[in-house]
């Protein structure tokens, strides 16, 4: 993957191409900040961009900023954010438009490289990777369309939004990848997702995930 990378910590950015390039991943461009990032990203065209959501000058939410505005000039720009706490108005407002192709995660979760890097390719393939600490929040929210999952449902549900795949989530419940397609089929269902190419529905489902409550 050809990668552009963002965080305002020098030490971080470096550790992140090092990781990356060992990987064997591209790092087309390392930045300091979101306009850097933007540039960067429409200058380069990357498979994936990593941004932390607090960079200079305020250190609030630059890096969400930055990648709002990379998708409005963009949209198929696919990005995973970082960020040193769970924020869960951030991951509604990356997942609002439904396209896919974006993440949050902690930065704790670098340390699993290989979490990391798999969570990288489901981004750029157009899915969502969401960090465990984010879903189980969202699932302490109050929901409408999602009252009517069974716990089961709502399990599978949980690790669509993390990024897994039908056979990750098989072997995380201890089920078969069929049975784990039955669910996703009631998933689709009961939120009223038609038939249409199987990866825009998990981000749908996994967008009203995000949106119910």
């Amino acid at each position: 993957m050809r990668i552009v990378v963002a965080d305002d910590s020098l030490l971080l950015r470096e550790g992140l191409q090092l990781l990356l390039a060992e990987a064997g991943h591209e790092v087309v461009a390392a930045v300091g900040d979101g306009p850097s990032y933007v540039a960067a990203s429409l200058e380069h065209r990357p498979d994936v961009g990593v941004l932390d959501v607090r960079m200079p000058p305020s250190h609030t939410d630059e890096g969400l900023r930055a990648a709002v505005e990379l998708r409005g000039s963009w949209p198929g720009a696919r990005i995973m954010v970082l960020s040193q706490y769970v924020e869960v108005s951030y991951a509604d407002e990356l997942l609002a438009s439904g396209d896919g192709g974006v993440g949050y995660l902690l930065k704790d979760r670098v340390s699993d490289l290989d979490a990391f890097l798999a969570a990288l390719s489901t981004v750029a393939e157009g899915g969502t990777a969401l960090d465990p600490l984010v879903v189980a929040q969202l699932m302490n929210r109050r929901r409408d369309p999602l009252e009517g999952l069974t716990p089961r449902e709502r399990e599978v549900l949980a690790l669509m939004a993390e990024g897994r795949s039908n056979a990750a989530i098989a072997a995380e419940l201890v089920v078969t990848e069929g049975g784990v397609e039955k669910h996703t089929q009631r998933i689709f269902a009961k939120l009223g997702l038609l038939p249409d190419d199987a990866q825009h529905r998990r981000v749908l489902a996994v967008v009203r995930f995000l949106q119910a409550g």
